[in-house]
């Protein structure tokens, strides 16, 4: 797909992530081994796109330094900063003068998907589409908002959160533009593709498909998306080229240290310099390089940051431990506790609140 280009959305500021976005953009974070972004840029790059541009705002930075221009990826990487925030919509306006291509796939950045992205493209030329969406099959769509389709595939109305949705269909995040359709965003102003262009669109009888699958799919908002994406990229449940290592029940990288007796499994990422201890049982777990677990502890679907220290015997379940903290001896987290970073809890306490 020489003749395609691609927008990553990755301006969004990551709030209910924190406090591991304090430091970090969302899509930098480091899952499955390597920075969330790089799993969806392998899967571009596997599609033949080789030219995307990157719509940056919070800790805009951050990603030139961690991807350059792309060469090492086999992408040309363009990055373009919103001085303020502007929406899915005004987003992807915001990059419109950087675009060369006439067919333009669209990505929100914080959303773990498996689907044929070759084929969503086949399916907008097919139909002609000003606008082709992918569609996701879910269990509970009352959780998102509902996309319903014809028998055909075009999409007939965008419908809010509701406790009757009419169809399993959500807006997946991954769309394919013509490239008119972006330059008719309006610019400069806050513009949302759900609320705004998309049923504006339709008002106007534009072509607007759905490609409609039931592949993998997760968007990474929050930190039990985030762990158990990461677990499942490890466990080779959601597909990605960028995996450094092999798929299994754990991803251990170099450096680190476990004792013979730790049992670590269920998908769990242990980062570089990690130590953990005698009789520490790690499952579907994030450790971030440099995080130390004692003898005895239990660390399950929680995030251990950079360089933190969950101590000899305690207890975490649902719960993350920002970089540098320390969670003393016989401590016990659970319910989504948050430590921040570099705050130190003392032996023998128990958290079941949301922020320490």
């Amino acid at each position: 797909m020489d003749d395609v280009e691609a927008v990553v959305l990755v301006g969004g500021k990551g709030t209910r992530l924190r406090p591991l976005t304090l430091a970090a953009a969302k899509p930098m974070l480091p899952t499955a081994g390597v920075p969330f972004l790089a799993h969806l840029l392998s899967r571009i790059r596997a599609a033949g796109v080789r030219r995307v541009v990157l719509g940056t705002s919070y800790l805009a930075e951050t990603f030139e330094a961690g991807f350059g221009d792309g060469a090492a990826l086999d992408l040309e990487l363009i990055y373009v900063t919103e001085e303020q925030p502007l929406g899915t919509g005004g987003g992807i306006r915001n990059v419109a003068d950087h675009l060369t291509a006439e067919t333009v796939m669209v990505f929100n950045g914080d959303v773990l998907a498996g689907t044929d992205l070759t084929a969503v493209v086949d399916t907008h030329r097919r139909t002609d589409a000003d606008v082709t969406l992918h569609l996701v099959r879910v269990q509970n769509p009352r959780a998102f908002g509902c996309v319903p389709t014809d028998a055909e595939g075009r999409v007939q109305a965008f419908l809010e959160k509701t406790e009757d949705p009419p169809t399993d269909q959500i807006n997946a995040g991954c769309y394919v533009f013509r490239r008119k359709v972006i330059d008719q965003i309006p610019a400069g102003r806050v513009v949302s593709v759900e609320r705004d262009t998309f049923p504006g669109l339709l008002a106007e009888g534009a072509r607007v498909w759905g490609h409609v699958d039931a592949a993998y799919w997760r968007d990474l908002g929050t930190p039990g998306d985030l762990v158990h994406g990461s677990a499942d990229l490890v466990r080779g449940i959601a597909p990605s080229a960028a995996l450094p290592g092999p798929v299994g029940d754990r991803l251990v990288l170099e450096g680190a240290e476990l004792a013979p007796d730790a049992l670590v499994f269920g998908g769990t990422t242990v980062g570089r310099g990690v130590r953990i201890g005698p009789g520490a049982r790690v499952e579907g777990a994030m450790l971030f390089d440099g995080a130390v677990v004692g003898a005895g502890a239990l660390v399950r679907h929680s995030i251990v940051g950079f360089g933190a220290q969950v101590h000899e015997g305690a207890v975490l379940v649902d719960s993350v431990v920002g970089d540098r903290a320390v969670v003393g001896a016989q401590c016990e987290l659970r319910h989504g506790a948050r430590v921040w970073p570099g705050v130190t809890l003392p032996p023998h306490g128990v958290r079941f609140s949301p922020d320490v």
